[in-house]
């Protein structure tokens, strides 16, 4: 992958802003709520220069990409989840992956957002439509991966996701989703924050985290602010101990290589590949939808990719 625009003008800013971009887990009232705090301002900026992306379609991605990267939290290993939405709106769809390390990649499947008038509000319910929203577990010590799917019941992925949690996993959850824009567009600050009732959580409790959740500052206006994401978790739930247990980075990455695509093109048909190689396009021009990467190949390289996967043709 290839990032075509790195979040900050220097090396040194680019370094503070990778090292702010992080996903800080945490547990609240003596272990009875986990909880995950994610700083992605540069996550969010690099996954739009690379996408090229508006307005409403960095909020929608956006919002994705939080929701999945906060859904890391307490995997391990190789292990990896996938959020997919399709909905018969104007969104169309998106799908977007993270793993354990922190990495998130993925798409719109429509870009731009056709939008029949200009844009009032951040509601995104009507840019949804109907349609379900898709969770996919690839864990390492499985069989094979789980998935569970639910309709969209709000038309916000925050929301649909704590819909998701509650309807298909039996778990009272809650997601708060949060990217800023400053007046010429730009974001400058976006990050969410995840709470999950562990068994046996008292209901009281989860009422009292529920109604400071619901008051909680504007999490992207925070992180503009230069507010810290432990901070933000102490001031906010500050009556209910907060117990840090650990941080790891989280970014907008993709592991799509040259090699990898070549690799792809080497599975085609021989008649596929023939008349690629024939016939072009010249230079012949693959996207890697997961961060908009382009590979180029000219006809040399494509009749070498031929020779290699045929060589006695």
């Amino acid at each position: 992958m290839i990032k075509k625009q790195p979040y900050g003008n220097t090396p040194k800013e680019q370094h503070l802003a990778s090292a702010r971009d992080r996903i800080h887990r945490f547990l609240l009232a003596g272990g009875q709520v986990r909880g995950a705090i994610l700083h992605g301002t540069r996550m969010v900026n690099e996954m739009r220069a690379n996408h090229e992306l508006g307005i409403l379609e960095t909020l929608v991605l956006g919002h994705a990409y939080l929701g999945a990267g906060l859904m890391t939290a307490g995997l391990k290993g190789s292990d990896r989840v996938g959020l997919k939405i399709e909905c018969s709106g104007p969104i169309r769809g998106l799908e977007v992956e993270a793993n354990a390390f922190g990495e998130v990649r993925g798409h719109l499947k429509q870009v731009p957002i056709p939008l029949g008038k200009p844009v009032e509000s951040f509601n995104l319910s009507p840019f949804f439509g109907a349609g379900f929203i898709r969770v996919t577990r690839f864990l390492e010590d499985a069989k094979q991966p789980f998935t569970g799917q639910v309709e969209l019941h709000y038309g916000s992925i925050a929301r649909d996701l704590a819909w998701y949690y509650l309807t298909s996993e039996q778990i009272p959850t809650a997601f708060n989703l949060s990217v800023k824009f400053d007046t010429h567009g730009e974001v400058t600050g976006a990050g969410g924050l995840f709470l999950q009732a562990l068994p046996q959580a008292d209901e009281t409790i989860l009422a009292d985290l529920e109604n400071l959740l619901a008051d909680l500052p504007s999490i992207g206006e925070s992180f503009t602010d230069a507010v810290s994401a432990p901070d933000l978790v102490r001031k906010a739930f500050d009556g209910h101990q907060p117990k840090f247990l650990a941080d790891y980075r989280v970014e907008f990455m993709c592991h799509c290589n040259r090699d990898k695509i070549e690799n792809m093109l080497m599975m085609l048909p021989v008649d596929d590949l023939q008349d690629l190689r024939d016939n072009g396009p010249f230079p012949m021009e693959i996207k890697c939808h997961n961060c908009n990467t382009d590979y180029l190949f000219d006809k040399d390289e494509l009749a070498m990719i031929y020779g290699r996967r045929y060589p006695n043709n």
